[in-house]
């Protein structure tokens, strides 16, 4: 009986995020994701924190592409799998975090 309490009393000390809140977080990481960015501006359009994501995340996708561009492609690219951990890492844990110079290009794309 005892162990009961005390779980119950832990339950409510330490509330559970809402499956909403943690399903938007997961989508919003998955946007960095390359292509993943253009699917969830798709399905998750009237969510904001996804499509915030989503938007950077579209943006580091185009930058990939430099890529294929031999030596100052490659550590473009490399610049651009960094950004994109970061995001993925900062949207998982639901912060709103606009990375710079990607943030403001991001932010002029209407969806």
């Amino acid at each position: 009986m005892r162990k009961e309490v005390s779980c119950m009393e832990e339950q409510k000390n330490n509330p559970v995020k809402p499956a909403a809140t943690g399903d938007s977080n997961l989508m919003a990481a998955l946007s960095y994701v390359w292509i993943l960015s253009i699917v969830m501006l798709i399905i998750k359009k009237e969510d904001e924190f996804v499509k915030f994501h989503a938007k950077q995340g579209l943006i580091l996708f185009i930058a990939s592409f430099i890529g294929v561009i031999p030596v100052i492609g490659w550590v473009v690219w490399f610049v651009v799998v960094v950004l994109m951990i970061i995001g993925f890492i900062k949207a998982l844990s639901g912060e709103r975090y606009k990375i710079p110079v990607i943030g403001d290009i991001a932010e002029k794309i209407h969806v």
